[in-house]
């Protein structure tokens, strides 16, 4: 792991209005992430963890300050832009899998790809090879419906990682899952991660998946804090 900022968060601010009141999320919030580094996120419901992974993807945009990766300033990038750049360079796990139930295993996570614009030749090869890491390739042509909830989630994994993403954003990513399973997947997601040098913001309610990172942050009150993380796994 290098010690590099690769995600940089400068003094950013969110608010939102709820029935005409003003609710601030987001206050002057900074952070650096290094590239290879895994970070988790912990904080109760509606402290604005989401609106963070958000922001950090292009998908929201901060009413200030100033968020780069890579480099790369997105808050100085159109929407397309930043769609583009999401596409290339940014995946997402979820807590509920968000896969899609008309498409089989081997399509939700080709699909990555074929949005990317990779040659259909290329495509099968590095489905498959992802897929047989994460034991699931004898499921590739089952349906979501047909899974159980860890072989869904490492099909979600296997879409999140199949374009080799420079940052992976995972929102609960274990939260629907049994502890034991959630273990699993989670020890899984971070050998991954570890053999491309990929970014890793983890949000949990967990203090034990929290540990699992190299650090912790908290947010509270829409204020980053940085707590230890000491788990042994």
């Amino acid at each position: 792991m290098t010690t590099t900022n690769f995600i940089c968060l400068e003094h950013l601010n969110r608010q939102y209005d709820d029935a005409g009141v003003k609710q601030l999320v987001l206050q002057d919030v900074s952070l650096n992430i290094a590239q290879g580094e895994s970070v988790a996120l912990l904080g109760r419901s509606g402290s604005g963890k989401s609106t963070l992974l958000n922001i950090i993807s292009g998908i929201d945009m901060p009413d200030a300050g100033k968020v780069l990766v890579d480099d790369l300033d997105l808050t100085a990038m159109n929407e397309h832009e930043r769609t583009l750049f999401r596409r290339e360079h940014i995946g997402f796990i979820y807590q509920f899998f968000n896969l899609v139930p008309s498409l089989t295993a081997r399509e939700n996570i080709e699909f990555t790809l074929e949005l990317n614009g990779l040659p259909a030749n290329e495509i099968f090869p590095r489905v498959k090879a992802l897929m047989e890491e994460l034991d699931i390739f004898d499921k590739a042509d089952r349906y979501p419906a047909q899974l159980s909830g860890g072989e869904q989630q490492r099909v979600a994994i296997a879409r999140a990682l199949i374009h080799q993403p420079k940052v992976v954003l995972a929102d609960e990513p274990t939260g629907n899952l049994d502890a034991r399973t959630g273990h699993s997947i989670l020890q899984t997601l971070h050998k991954l991660l570890k053999e491309h040098n990929s970014t890793l913001l983890l949000v949990t309610h967990s203090l034990e998946v929290a540990n699992s990172a190299d650090r912790i942050i908290t947010l509270e009150n829409g204020y980053l804090k940085e707590r230890d993380s000491g788990f042994a796994w």
